[in-house]
């Protein structure tokens, strides 16, 4: 394989399973355009650096299959020293204020960052106004989709977040991404899966979404 085309191949593998959260090697192979033999091959080295893992996944009768998903290390590549400034003033906030006052910051917090989002938000129609959350989520380091389940309501997917390290010791800053959310659609938010608990994604069900624009 020629050297130099082996970094842009890895970088796309390891992008391709940041937006799908884990994935085969034929769909890995047809998602970057390379043989499943380069594949593996790719796939071989990034364990190696611990980048990925893997496991069986069961998939009707006969053999089960290989899917592959970025560590949690992966997920927060060039991102070592922002995770010890955020994790050290976690900690410093919950030595020195009681715990209502942490839970009354992260709230504040949540609202700020949401505030700027809502006001675009509330100018769209819904389905645009979804999409655009996702995007603005996207910017924010998430990997996420939306999908109506129907009778009005919405399931949020988030297969990558930027908290999901800062999260395993200060489970808290969970409720700041599912407030941040919530205020920027004005809508009820519920939280029915966790990374940091084990799933493969944070999954967040979206009630009912307020008015559309323009309406009485």
């Amino acid at each position: 394989m020629n050297t130099s085309d082996t970094e842009p191949t890895r970088e796309r593998i390891f992008q391709a399973l940041r937006s799908h959260g884990q994935m085969t090697v034929s769909e890995l192979a047809t998602a970057v355009n390379v043989t499943p033999i380069a594949v593996r091959h790719h796939l071989t080295a990034l364990q190696a650096e611990g980048m990925i893992e893997v496991r069986d996944e069961r998939h009707g009768v006969g053999r089960p299959r290989q899917v592959y998903k970025l560590t949690a290390d992966a997920l927060e590549r060039n991102s070592s020293r922002y995770y010890q400034f955020t994790n050290l003033l976690l900690d410093q906030m919950k030595e020195h204020l009681p715990p209502e006052m942490v839970a009354k910051l992260l709230a504040e917090v949540a609202s700020s960052m949401a505030g700027v989002w809502q006001a675009e938000l509330d100018a769209l129609p819904l389905p645009r106004r979804l999409d655009r959350l996702v995007e603005l989520l996207t910017r924010e380091g998430f990997v996420a989709r939306v999908e109506s389940t129907g009778a009005g309501q919405y399931c949020l997917t988030e297969l990558a977040c930027p908290y999901s390290r800062i999260s395993l010791s200060h489970p808290e800053i969970c409720a700041l991404d599912a407030a941040m959310i919530s205020r920027a659609l004005g809508a009820p938010v519920e939280r029915t899966s966790c990374i940091r608990t084990g799933s493969d994604s944070c999954t967040y069900l979206i009630g009912a979404v307020k008015k559309e624009p323009g309406n009485g």
